[in-house]
């Protein structure tokens, strides 16, 4: 497949075998069974590998299939108000956003606008974009949307966690805690450590339309789960 050919096409169930052997993609396996083919990312150590989802360049049949689920999954926490994670959590928070029926959402930035006030910011990193460290705002004007209000924090992926506990710092800094935390993917078992040391009740409260696990490599040189 070519790069561009991937997060196109939603498969009917068992399509393909997820237990692999997996040479160019992992089969991700929706509940219903459906099938969405994701790229397959070595890690550094070259014997290990991670499915790969950049939603904003899947083909809107999936994104509408994502935000679906993952709308529906996310309604049983009745969220009054959707918060997207930069920068690709802002795509599905949207589109969880309009199948729910809100008018709008607050979108998180990383970019300071003039009239930001430094002190509503964290620090941010994430496992695409290790090395750099940038801060995590919210616009100063839309704090009468979400204060006092059931919120549903939204991101992509959940894959290292340092995006989500960033999100979390973020709303706790502004004395509100999410009633749940969404994603498309939860990538691996990798962020459970990390969510857990921000409080026991947070990994109940994480819901996602898929997940993925570590891939390792065979000694055919192919991945399997």
């Amino acid at each position: 497949m070519q790069p561009h050919e991937f997060w196109q096409e939603v498969h009917p169930a068992s399509s393909f075998d997820p237990a692999g052997p997996h040479s160019a993609f992992y089969p991700a396996t929706l509940d219903d069974g459906r099938q969405i083919r994701l790229p397959i990312r070595p890690l550094a150590d070259g014997e290990h590998a991670l499915a790969s989802l950049i939603v904003n360049q899947a083909s809107f049949e999936v994104q509408d299939v994502l935000a679906a689920d993952l709308a529906y999954k996310i309604s049983a926490f009745r969220p009054e108000v959707i918060v997207g994670l930069p920068t690709l959590g802002l795509t599905l928070a949207a589109a969880v956003a309009r199948v729910l029926g809100h008018s709008r959402y607050v979108p998180l930035g990383t970019s300071r606008k003039f009239w930001y006030d430094e002190t509503l910011s964290v620090p941010l990193s994430s496992i695409t974009t290790p090395e750099q460290v940038k801060r995590l705002y919210v616009d100063p004007r839309m704090l009468p949307l979400i204060e006092g209000k059931r919120v549903a924090l939204i991101d992509d992926v959940i894959s290292s966690g340092t995006s989500i506990i960033s999100g979390l710092s973020l709303m706790g800094s502004l004395g509100i805690e999410p009633v749940v935390i969404g994603a498309a993917m939860l990538q691996s078992e990798r962020w459970h450590d990390r969510l857990d040391s921000q409080g026991p009740q947070w990994r109940q409260r994480v819901v996602g339309v898929f997940r993925t696990p570590l891939l390792k490599k065979s000694e055919q040189g192919k991945w399997v789960a």
